[in-house]
């Protein structure tokens, strides 16, 4: 219980200092304060005016801020002021889509990545980990916006993007664990009595890297929702991720704050998750 309560410490301070930094960096790039509207010619002096009036009354950031989270701890999420819509109903209509491209992605990344992982380090063949290396090699250089690019030219479905992006991170990490597992004493001595390679897979090298896997599947996850962001704002898809970068745009405020934060807690929990269950994995194998 000790360890729950300090991981709920650590992630409610790293939420809080999240959307603080958001609110900040918002509040200090270029072009803050300057309205779309006053790029309307049909403005007379005194719209400009009145506009500007406006702007000049906004609270500096740690104001802001101390006075978004008093309404947020109410459940008061706010209106976004680029799309005019309550907070609350912009999240709740496009968490669903970035789940599923996250989702999709993680299962299509981690088959590809541990297959091709595991297939290299099984069947000891050069000519299998060479091209399995180089494909995940070749895949790590591209940017993710080339490829999001690249899906919308030909109408691919864009989702696929993400899953390339986390299929290298799995592949590489997967190899180096599951390479060193192989060589343990009792994975040798299995290989000797004339095991299959799926059954020592299975049974010696798996249980033994799954703290190891479990961490880098927390990683995976935060992987896929960074590459979700300009995939979905590139190929159209009306998920958390397009949101964000509308949001990032328009200098919304109180979107980005509340955006910055739902990542932050994902990320913290999936960390925090794979941290709690490598302790009591490597508990039990003690």
């Amino acid at each position: 219980m000790d360890i729950v309560a300090k991981f709920a410490a650590r992630l409610i301070l790293l939420i809080f200092v999240g959307g603080l930094l958001a609110a900040t960096l918002a509040r200090t790039s270029p072009g803050y304060g300057v309205d779309e509207e006053e790029l309307d010619v049909r403005l007379k002096a005194e719209s400009f005016q009145a506009l500007r009036t406006v702007q000049a009354k906004a609270p500096d950031a740690v104001t802001f801020y101390c006075r978004y989270m008093s309404r947020l701890i109410r459940g008061d999420l706010g209106v976004s002021i680029a799309l005019h819509e309550p907070i609350r109903k912009l999240i709740a209509e496009r968490s669903p889509e970035t789940l599923k491209s996250v989702g999709l992605a993680l299962i299509l990344g981690w088959m590809t990545g541990l297959g091709l992982a595991a297939a290299s380090v099984m069947t000891r063949s050069a000519w299998m980990d060479t091209g399995a290396s180089l494909l995940a090699a070749a895949v790590l250089c591209i940017p993710v916006a080339v490829l999001a690019l690249f899906c919308a030219m030909t109408r691919t479905p864009g989702r696929l993007v993400i899953a390339v992006v986390v299929f290298p991170k799995v592949f590489k990490y997967a190899r180096t664990i599951l390479v060193r597992s192989f060589d343990l004493p009792h994975v040798l001595m299995a290989r000797a009595k004339g095991l299959g390679p799926g059954r020592i897979l299975l049974r010696h090298i798996l249980p033994v890297a799954a703290p190891q896997l479990l961490a880098l599947a927390a990683i995976s996850v935060s992987i896929a929702i960074t590459a979700a962001i300009p995939v979905e704002s590139l190929c159209d898809i009306p998920g958390i991720g397009q949101l964000a970068w509308k949001a990032a745009l328009s200098r919304d405020l109180e979107l980005l704050v509340i955006l910055t934060m739902i990542v932050t807690c994902i990320t913290l929990l999936a960390n925090c998750s794979a941290e709690l269950l490598s302790g009591r994995r490597q508990g039990v194998n003690a």
